[in-house]
């Protein structure tokens, strides 16, 4: 396997409905494996996005970047009610604090 498969996300569950252990990928969320070992699972999704990858490769399509090294700017932006901007603006100020610093502590909890 390429170092480039090693920089993605995987994670390993038990699927109850499966009775098997289920392996994901978060950059490639279409794909899964599963197995009766997680270690197998693991290693059964990480040869299942190198072939992947190899195809897209070859097809000329778009790779995702792995979470691990895409930069994050730190910022974005969501759309909320009018009435919960009122109350966020009142609880920063109440706090001594802009909204953008409110929320990110409570996102942060």
């Amino acid at each position: 396997m390429s170092l480039k498969n090693d920089l993605y996300t995987y994670r390993v569950t038990w699927s109850e409905e499966d009775r098997e252990y289920l392996a994901l990928c978060s950059e490639f969320p279409g794909l899964s494996w599963l197995a009766e070992s997680q270690e197998l699972a693991l290693r059964g999704i990480r040869e299942l996005v190198s072939d992947t990858i190899k195809d897209m490769e070859a097809n000329k399509e778009s790779v995702p970047v792995p979470f691990s090294v895409r930069k994050y700017s730190g910022k974005f932006m969501v759309r909320i009610p009018p009435e919960l901007h009122k109350r966020l603006a009142e609880l920063a100020a109440e706090e001594g604090v802009s909204i953008n610093r409110l929320v990110s502590a409570r996102l942060a909890k």
